[in-house]
């Protein structure tokens, strides 16, 4: 099955057409037989179009070292720069997290962590059959150390931050609060198991109009005050903005660009 599983994997990368969407393949866990033999048979034969490789259950730094240092003997064998393939690293185990500061500083191929929350609460040994739902008998969010750990880990790195999957699928109203459970704190976006998620997360994770307004016009009294009035900050309406406002303000133009959002236009 594995064998057939990456000819799929590979036919799909090569022959689909994707778009402009970022392509990136699952390879199994190191704690397995397989991981060897997804990265040289995937990237050895489709690695042209692939962009990144998602390692499971990452448990060390030492385990994202040894898919760095793979990916390079299989690039230079299939012709790729060294470099080439971007690495995304799953955390979904209490020992995983403990060493995620590590995990994230461990390459420069990684670009992404993600929070798998279903394992993770299998690691925790948390009594809820349904791994990362809120359990009704705790008062507070019983995720909310491992959500900032992560996000602390990733961001000190520079990587995208990611939440894991909800499994209700057919919840959208309760997926809706669990995306807004993670932007809230910074996350980039959450994964979807099911096309009706899709819609939610654009929503949740792209700023509103309003605050995609609010950002340009942030910019541009920040930009008036440091250029022409020589101000280090400045009042905005009845907020105090500075340099940690613009570098805010940045960010949400830029999260905002990319889905698709322009400027209104002023009357």
């Amino acid at each position: 099955e594995k064998e057939s599983a990456r000819a799929k994997a590979v036919d799909a990368v090569k022959n689909q057409d994707w778009g402009e969407k970022i392509l990136c393949v699952r390879v199994n866990a190191w704690d397995t037989k397989w991981t060897y033999g997804d990265v040289i048979e995937v990237v050895g034969n489709a690695g042209e179009r692939l962009e990144e490789v998602m390692l499971p259950k990452v448990q060390s730094a030492a385990q994202v070292v040894a898919l760095d240092l793979l990916l390079t003997q299989v690039e230079i064998n299939a012709g790729l720069p060294p470099g080439h393939i971007g690495i995304e690293a799953q955390i979904e185990t209490a020992r995983g997290l403990i060493d995620v500061e590590d995990i994230c500083a461990a390459s420069p191929r990684l670009e992404t962590i993600i929070l798998g929350p279903v394992d993770m609460s299998a690691s925790m040994e948390m009594p809820s059959l349904a791994g990362g739902l809120q359990i009704p008998e705790y008062p507070g969010d019983y995720f909310h150390y491992v959500f900032v750990k992560i996000l602390m880990a990733g961001r000190a790195n520079g990587l995208q931050v990611i939440d894991g999957p909800y499994v209700k699928v057919r919840d959208n109203e309760a997926f809706r609060e669990f995306c807004k459970r993670t932007e809230i704190l910074g996350y980039d976006g959450k994964w979807a198991l099911h096309p009706d998620q899709v819609t939610i997360l654009n929503e949740v994770f792209s700023p509103s109009q309003e605050q995609f307004d609010k950002a340009w016009d942030v910019l541009e009294a920040y930009k008036q005050a440091t250029e022409g009035e020589r101000k280090g900050a400045v009042m905005f309406g009845d907020e105090m903005i500075d340099e940690a406002s613009r570098k805010v303000a940045v960010k949400v133009v830029a999260r905002g660009e990319r889905a698709g959002r322009s400027r209104s236009t002023k009357s």
